[in-house]
């Protein structure tokens, strides 16, 4: 099979003719038709990210088709759609996982990081982790739901009942979670990079109310933000944001340092919060909500040939909604 290879940090990506992986015990083996671009796909090629199991293939937004299967895993499984994540193992026996935790499981391992994942046109997965689709819809517009919408949906939870809610970086998951929030019945203002006309534009399409520069303030104090961009500096611009008992949720795996701030920006009981992947809870939950919002996800398609061009738009900002790989076969 064809798959797109990591072999080192802050290089390119390399087209390879690889072996088909086989499926273990309580493994599916799965012939992608879609993966979508992570930042966090970003930031394990770019190094920010250590020790990944090189050589890699990225890919943790997967959806495909049920091909194969290992010992215990029923023959049922064979044709079923089915979505791939980014937390892919966990023990089931530490003190989170058994108390409904697991996404902060010591021991957990992650598609696309320490397990190979979807820059291929086959993949492997623990077939307890692999969530059933629709066997219906755009598998390329299912994608960004796998990981855009399961980390904004758990950053959702964390903002509580926020009515008035700010999303810092409108890419794939702000856009997903907009839609999200307004469905709720939620006040949404989106913070774009300054002077970005064409983000703003298309935040106020998906229902925001307001939109403008992370340098400007909101017309009025928000209840909740959630910061998608990995800039530590919109901490302290998101706390300035927030009326006193407000809370600010950080999104995202990796963050550039947060610098220091004057303490009466985070008195009156405002809070910092950071959310950490996901749990199958959070996957069940959120692919259930997705088609009675309904969700509609914006994607630009790519070969998989051609990753390295669709990180590089992400790493640029210039992409509107998610970067999609379909490969050749699917």
């Amino acid at each position: 099979m064809r798959a797109m290879l990591l072999e080192a940090q802050r290089r390119p990506l390399t087209l390879r003719d690889v072996p088909d992986p086989a499926p273990g015990p309580g493994q599916i083996l799965v012939a992608v038709e879609a993966c979508a671009v992570c930042r966090t796909d970003l930031h394990v090629a770019d190094g920010d990210l250590p020790d990944p199991k090189l050589p890699l293939v990225l890919g943790h937004e997967i959806v495909g088709r049920v091909v194969g299967v290992g010992a215990g895993v029923p023959q049922a499984r064979l044709g079923e759609r089915v979505g791939i994540p980014w937390l892919g193992w966990t023990c089931g026996a530490c003190r989170r996982c058994r108390e409904g935790r697991e996404n902060l499981c010591p021991e957990a391992r992650f598609v696309g990081y320490h397990l190979d994942g979807g820059y291929a046109e086959r993949t492997v997965t623990d077939a307890r982790w692999a969530f059933r689709l629709p066997g219906n819809g755009d598998a390329a517009e299912l994608a960004p739901l796998l990981c855009a919408g399961l980390i904004g949906w758990r950053s959702l939870r964390f903002a509580g009942d926020a009515e008035r809610l700010g999303l810092y970086g409108f890419g794939a998951a702000a856009h997903i979670v907009a839609q999200v929030a307004r469905h709720q019945g939620r006040r949404v203002f989106a913070f774009t990079r300054p002077g970005d006309e064409a983000a703003q534009r298309f935040a106020r399409g998906l229902g925001a109310e307001w939109a403008g520069g992370s340098d400007e303030p909101p017309p009025e104090p928000l209840d909740a933000a959630i910061i998608f961009a990995p800039v530590g500096a919109l901490v302290p611009a998101a706390l300035r944001a927030v009326r006193p008992g407000g809370v600010v949720v950080c999104g995202g795996i990796h963050m550039s340092d947060i610098p220091s701030f004057p303490y009466e920006i985070l008195w009156r009981e405002r809070s910092v919060v950071s959310v950490a992947n996901l749990t199958r809870r959070d996957g069940e939950e959120f692919l259930d909500l997705a088609p009675r919002v309904p969700i509609r996800t914006h994607v630009e398609r790519f070969p998989l040939e051609r990753a390295n061009e669709a990180l590089e738009r992400l790493r640029s900002g210039r992409l509107e909604g998610a970067a999609v790989l379909v490969p050749e076969s699917a």
